[in-house]
């Protein structure tokens, strides 16, 4: 049977809930790789005392995530994706909450795990992961919900 409405040729399926996961973790790891170097630069060049830890995981968050938004708008939620003030705004709300979550994720570690030479970067794990779990599941399902495709 050969198709003969012309938008056919132009639906394009969705990577898929798996799909999505995998393309998440990977742009994920490499944005938490980006993360946590700059965060780890920072406290070398002199940022790893209070108050300036605080900054520099804030820093590094706004870098990763930032980051992380833009590659996942085109390749992991790319069926989602429409211009406008709506997505915007959701966005900067989504990763306002998540800043202020990573960064006290971050600071109530450095309070409460003993001190090891591994501390700030179990500290970074623990943020970074609670950040990355509630960046997903609101990117995918409010950010970059996809709408239903209405038939005539």
């Amino acid at each position: 049977m050969v198709a003969t409405e012309p938008q056919s040729d132009s639906v394009q399926a969705g990577p898929g809930l798996l799909g999505q996961l995998i393309r998440f973790g990977v742009i994920g790891g490499f944005c938490a790789l980006l993360d946590l170097g700059t965060y780890s630069l920072l406290r070398a060049i002199g940022m790893d005392a209070t108050p300036w830890v605080d900054l520099a995981r804030a820093i590094s968050f706004v870098v990763g995530t930032t980051t992380a938004f833009f590659l996942n708008r085109r390749f992991t939620f790319a069926g989602g994706r429409r211009d406008g003030n709506a997505q915007v705004g959701a966005f900067v709300l989504l990763y306002v909450v998540t800043f202020f979550v990573a960064v006290g994720v971050n600071q109530l570690m450095l309070h409460v795990l003993p001190e090891s030479a591994w501390k700030a970067t179990l500290a970074w794990v623990v943020s970074q992961a609670t950040a990355t779990v509630i960046n997903f599941v609101m990117l995918k399902w409010v950010v970059f919900r996809e709408r239903p495709v209405k038939e005539n």
